[in-house]
């Protein structure tokens, strides 16, 4: 495994790469820059943590509004087969909604 440094609403990080994993790795933090980037540039979060928050929830939803293909379902070793279900997930997103509050929803 090697590392790659990338920037992502302009600071730097140092991330564990696969062998030939180069191109996804950096698709997936072109992604992850431009959601941040975007919710940045709406002015009404400041905060890098809840902008990360709100990112990965988009990208979340994202995929989860699409049809699963077996190339897009990638789990860590050893996580379990069983994906949440829409329900869980509407769960979930609507929890995090009430937890962050009203300058926290989802853009």
């Amino acid at each position: 495994m090697k590392q790659l440094e990338v920037k992502i609403m302009g600071q730097s990080y140092l991330l564990g790469c696969p062998d030939g994993g180069d191109a996804l790795l950096l698709e997936a933090v072109d992604k992850v820059d431009t959601a941040m980037c975007k919710i940045r540039d709406a002015g009404k979060i400041k905060a890098r943590d809840r902008i990360a928050v709100l990112a990965a929830l988009n990208l979340a939803f994202e995929l989860s509004d699409r049809p699963a293909t077996p190339t897009a379902l990638v789990r860590p070793a050893g996580a379990a087969n069983d994906a949440p279900d829409d329900g869980q997930i509407n769960a979930l997103l609507s929890r995090i909604d009430t937890a962050l509050g009203v300058d926290g929803r989802l853009l």
